[in-house]
């Protein structure tokens, strides 16, 4: 078991303790300066406008920054108790970047730190309009770092300029300035920051990440302790206890592991302006009235409502990559028949399809397993008419809503 040197998640959990007059004057010196106070002239009222907008408290008692250093990304999160799972206020972009992936490890390498810090410093008067220092280098970094001069001096800070830093531009730190000195007066003495190489639920950049692990082996370890706070946190919405232990490595003391990656759909051929539209090959003539007649149960789709709008949604993204130039989104009614056994046929896509996307909503719904068929009051299976709208947007989409994308997602 390695020997633990150094706790650093209590300042996570500890609750607001009350506070002495002088921090309870926090927000009036800041003010004393005139950046200050003129980001919260500017502001303020605009944060708390957006706060109650998103349904969250102002000010927030809990703060929490993640910043991405690929995707050059930095997202606020905030709460108002221990034990409440953590909202997504804001994402920002970082607007400059220095060095490359991997931690900071010596003086004048120009790298961005990765890891797991706290905001130490609130430095009114930066020769980069507004900063918030980074405890680099924390009990890791002293470890691991060049012993004479690991570095220092790491702000997220304004000005747009960076030799290592996390820069923004002056709007925008002035924003993050003013929400983390007012979680700071609430109570909030270590704000956590956390560095990340990449996003990871991003298939580029963690493609990228990867090729750059495969040069250096030696970052491996560092980087998956990173991807698991990632995860731990996407899922749980709450800061996972994390230690140092005696080699200076991150180690986190939830059992947790990585789930697994999505199994991309292969994408469909390319789109042809000259493919022929196909007609379903599952026909059965089946009377008008037979399909109107009195049910107490609608056909039910394999896995219920929700396969069937997973189905949907997959359908929909497989569809975009077929859309001609041009066109950003359309929405396509399907008809289709559930017999009495269950199975799908005569299938009929509306026109504002072309035939290659035609071809393929029919391919697809043809391949599904059997459904539970309508019943009657008699619970006698009995066919029914469907129809059922398809979104379809222009690919890529990485802007796009999917289903079961969780709700704080971009």
């Amino acid at each position: 078991m390695c020997r633990l040197i150094f706790i650093w998640f209590l300042f996570w959990v500890l609750p607001s303790v009350a506070q002495p007059p002088q921090e309870r004057d926090f927000i009036a010196f800041q003010k004393s300066f005139k950046r200050v106070d003129e980001a919260f002239v500017k502001t303020e009222d605009t944060l708390k406008a957006q706060f109650a907008a998103k349904g969250l408290v102002w000010p927030a008692k809990y703060m929490y920054i993640r910043s991405f250093k690929l995707d050059s990304r930095l997202e606020i999160w905030v709460k108002n108790e221990a034990s409440a799972p953590y909202k997504r206020f804001k994402n920002y972009k970082v607007c400059a970047l220095a060095g490359s992936l991997g931690p900071k490890r010596y003086e004048g390498d120009y790298q961005v730190p990765e890891g797991f810090y706290y905001i130490n410093e609130f430095k009114p008067n930066s020769q980069y309009h507004l900063a918030l220092g980074v405890n680099y280098p924390n009990a890791s970094d002293l470890i691991l770092s060049d012993k004479k001069k690991p570095g220092g001096e790491i702000f997220v800070h304004g000005s747009c300029v960076t030799v290592g830093c996390i820069p923004l531009t002056d709007p925008v730190i002035e924003e993050v300035y003013v929400l983390a000195a007012s979680s700071r007066a609430a109570g909030q003495d270590f704000i956590p920051i956390h560095v990340f190489p990449v996003l990871f639920k991003s298939d580029k950049s963690k493609e990228t990440l990867e090729k750059y692990l495969d040069a250096r082996p030696d970052y491996k370890p560092l980087a998956h302790t990173l991807e698991k706070v990632y995860y731990y946190f996407e899922e749980k919405k709450q800061l996972p206890a994390i230690v140092i232990n005696g080699a200076g490595e991150y180690k986190m003391l939830q059992e947790y592991t990585i789930p697994p990656r999505p199994v991309p759909i292969p994408p469909p051929p390319p789109f042809k302006e000259n493919s022929v539209a196909r007609k379903t090959t599952v026909m059965k003539d089946i009377p008008e009235d037979q399909l109107n007649g009195f049910i107490i149960s609608q056909p039910e789709f394999p896995g219920g409502m929700a396969a069937f709008t997973e189905f949907i949604g997959s359908l929909g993204n497989e569809l975009g990559q077929l859309m001609p130039k041009g066109k950003q989104r359309v929405f396509i009614p399907v008809e289709f028949i559930v017999d009495e056994k269950g199975k799908v046929l005569n299938v009929k896509v509306d026109s504002k399809a072309n035939n290659e996307m035609n071809n393929h909503i029919i391919a697809r719904f043809e391949k599904l397993a059997p459904w539970k068929p309508a019943l009657t009051l008699k619970e006698k299976p009995v066919p029914r008419k469907l129809t059922q709208t398809i979104i379809v947007y222009e690919w890529p989409q990485d802007d796009i809503p999917v289903v079961k994308k969780n709700e704080d997602d971009d």
